[in-house]
């Protein structure tokens, strides 16, 4: 489903961001990345949406490469892709219906079928009585939900989530976590980002530790090798 074939990304200010990574990700997979900042899951993450490309290397997203896409068959692959980032990024004049509406909006769906999708990708994350809010008045937690929402009314096979947490407390946390899992156990791929060891050690889902723009632990590799051994 995604592929990173030896990638690299070296900006021209500051340098290397992603060194040298290959990596599978497998349809409906739910995957952590960590490291401290600057570790280079970010640049990954964009280039997953291509909204980076590598300086060396290969990203393959569904069938989709780096090295050929045009700018049209790239807009057509984020159509297919939800991301969700730290800072929610919604549209302070609109409600939560119309934030996630727009998303619709700006794929030319008709509007028979923008109302009922909204609705429903709002009770699915827990906001079906939130509609008509606009986000400031709504809890940090909520907004989150509000761009979760957002970012599955187009039916994406995978989400991209980068810190989506990290301007939450505790227990705004573990909801959102809670929703993110949801949303894999119906089928969808989930990457996210996050700097919080302590929600990662409670899970098993596949982790990815990079440093320096490397990979230098995947949780997947390590279990293969300790079943090989055995």
């Amino acid at each position: 489903m995604i592929r990173f074939t030896h990638v690299s990304k070296t900006y021209p200010r500051t340098g290397t961001a992603v060194d040298d990574v290959s990596l599978n990700i497998g349809k409906g997979e739910f995957l952590f990345f960590t490291g401290p900042s600057g570790a280079g899951k970010t640049s990954l993450l964009k280039m997953v949406y291509f909204e980076e490309r590598p300086t060396t290397g290969e990203v393959r997203v569904s069938g989709t490469s780096s090295i050929t896409a045009s700018d049209r068959e790239v807009a057509k692959l984020r159509r297919k892709l939800g991301i969700v980032f730290q800072d929610f990024r919604l549209l302070d004049n609109r409600t939560a219906e119309q934030n996630v509406a727009f998303a619709l909006e700006v794929t030319g769906a008709p509007q028979a079928v923008i109302g009922p999708k909204v609705a429903r990708v709002l009770t699915q994350v827990g906001l079906s009585g939130k509609g008509t809010a606009y986000p400031r008045e709504l809890s940090g937690g909520e907004q989150q939900r509000v761009a979760i929402a957002r970012a599955l009314v187009n039916d994406p096979f995978v989400l991209i989530a980068d810190e989506p947490t990290g301007n939450l407390d505790d227990r705004a946390t573990r909801g959102i976590f809670q929703l993110l899992r949801e949303i894999n156990a119906g089928g969808t791929a989930v990457m996210m980002a996050t700097h919080n060891l302590e929600l990662i050690r409670r899970q098993e889902f596949r982790t990815i530790e990079m440093n320096r723009g490397a990979i230098v632990f995947d949780s997947h590799e390590q279990a293969a090798r300790h079943a090989k051994s055995e």
